[in-house]
């Protein structure tokens, strides 16, 4: 969801297209199209129900969810540098614990041997297509290993990019995305919003809370697992990994 700005009511902005969805935004109203209506079904129930400031949804007529726009701007986008303030991150960690102490949805998430499994196949296929070098798969599935444990299941938004909260000066001003949301493991949503801006993870961890044993090597761990897993997606998908600071050059700093 693009920032907020002042006219160009009657311009249309792709904001994201791909071959499984598209969102387009026309003045102050994001128009998301998904031709699958199960994750729009969970990001709606999602949404309706998650203790943090969220689009407020205009109207629904699938395959089309229209939300409104949320004032502020992203917190960071991955691969440029961030220009909120440390205190802005640290919101941002109090928000997510806050939706991590709700209620659980009732919708399950991925299970530890889902992502296992995708794991081990994303890894043969980056090897066997020459992708990336095979040290540097091997290297980073040996530190992913680490987020493949038993967890406490919490309501995650599941898929918690830094460009997906939007803050206004030093406050959570919304969160959007959520057709991913479901029972999770909290650190992988700490991981997620720290995805290529490392230097900031003390500042969400301050923000979560001091009283939570967070395992800072699990959040590496899925750093390492999450960017194994989307490098294939993204290429083929017309998103480029390689882009500076994106997650191919998160593989490589584990290295």
């Amino acid at each position: 969801m693009a920032d907020v700005e002042d006219g160009h009511e009657d311009e249309v902005e792709v904001v994201v297209a791909h071959n499984e969805r598209a969102t387009l935004r026309v003045g102050d109203v994001f128009l998301k199209v998904d031709a699958d209506q199960r994750r729009t079904d969970v990001e709606v129930e999602a949404m309706a129900v998650a203790p943090v400031p969220t689009p407020r949804v205009l109207w629904r007529k699938p395959p089309v969810l229209a939300l409104a726009a949320l004032p502020g701007t992203a917190l960071a986008r991955l691969g440029e540098p961030s220009t909120a303030s440390p205190a802005a991150w640290a919101a941002a960690g109090a928000a997510v614990r806050r939706l991590h102490d709700a209620p659980l949805p009732p919708w399950p998430g991925r299970s530890v041997d889902e992502l296992a499994s995708a794991l081990d196949a994303e890894c043969a296929w980056l090897v066997a297509n020459d992708v990336l070098p095979t040290d540097l798969v091997t290297r980073n599935r040996r530190i992913a290993e680490a987020a493949l444990r038993p967890w406490t299941p919490v309501f995650t938004h599941g898929d918690l990019q830094c460009a997906h909260v939007f803050v206004a000066g030093d406050e959570v001003t919304g969160v959007i995305d959520w057709s991913e949301a479901g029972r999770g493991d909290a650190l992988f949503d700490l991981a997620i919003l720290t995805l290529g801006h490392e230097e900031h993870l003390d500042d969400v961890v301050a923000g979560y809370g001091s009283d939570v044993d967070l395992d800072l090597d699990v959040i590496r761990a899925w750093w390492s697992l999450r960017s194994l897993l989307a490098v294939r997606w993204l290429a083929e998908h017309g998103f480029d990994p390689s882009s500076p600071g994106c997650e191919v050059d998160v593989l490589r700093s584990r290295m």
